[in-house]
């Protein structure tokens, strides 16, 4: 398994190397339970212990990494069950944002997420999966901001960071970047266009109903089968 060579420049260190691995788990170059093991994940980035100890903390926080008693750090594995109650909680929370966002959004969000939307239709065809990722985390940067709600904010924020790796499989998929660009744009004409609380709250849902259904038969195949 070859890792990505961790430049040492622009950002700082530890900050790289948390990018690598979180990409590379997010790319299935770890599988879920896979042990992370410090002095190959050291060999791996060509870094300390230190960083190595720094960035896997990070990840468990984020949900990437969940540590066992007695076995240390592992990729997170999540069942059919976890995937599905989070997707039920990022619905419900997604859709109160759309229709926040329609009702409170400046002229600045709304136009945030139009570029944004914009940006990933033109590219996501071409773009990798952290590409991807990063334009659908500022879809949703806009979204929560336009919402003006903090405890959204913080709870959704918090979702997001466990759903990742779902995401992942989601946007992954086959013809999946053009349903998503279709239902961003859903979104965008409700919320900052029509300015329709109703259609924002029910174009969000249906945009975490299809992403759920999309992720659950990707989480479904990757998983081992009994017989």
């Amino acid at each position: 398994m070859t890792g990505q060579r961790v430049q040492r420049v622009a950002a700082p260190l530890r900050a790289q190397v948390l990018e690598a691995l979180r990409q590379d788990i997010l790319a299935a170059e770890f599988k879920p339970g896979e042990r992370l093991v410090e002095a190959r994940l050291c060999a791996r980035y060509e870094v300390s212990r230190t960083v190595v100890r720094e960035v896997l903390r990070q990840l468990d926080t984020e949900g990437l990494v969940t540590t066992v008693p007695n076995r240390g750090p592992v990729v997170t594995e999540l069942t059919s069950g976890d995937a599905e109650a989070l997707f039920e909680v990022r619905g419900a929370l997604e859709g109160l944002a759309g229709a926040l966002f329609a009702e409170r959004a400046t002229e600045e969000h709304r136009e945030r997420m139009g570029k944004v939307i914009r940006r990933y239709a033109r590219t996501h065809r071409k773009a990798d999966l952290a590409e991807r990722l990063e334009m659908k985390d500022e879809f949703y940067d806009a979204l929560i901001d336009g919402a003006a709600n903090p405890i959204i904010d913080s709870t959704l924020r918090g979702i997001h960071a466990r759903v990742q790796m779902l995401r992942g499989l989601s946007l992954q998929a086959e013809g999946r970047g053009a349903e998503t660009v279709r239902e961003l744009t859903a979104i965008h004409d409700a919320a900052a266009v029509r300015r329709d609380a109703a259609a924002a709250r029910e174009a969000c849902e249906d945009h975490v109903r299809n992403a759920a259904a999309t992720a659950l038969r990707e989480l479904a195949a990757r998983q081992p089968h009994d017989g």
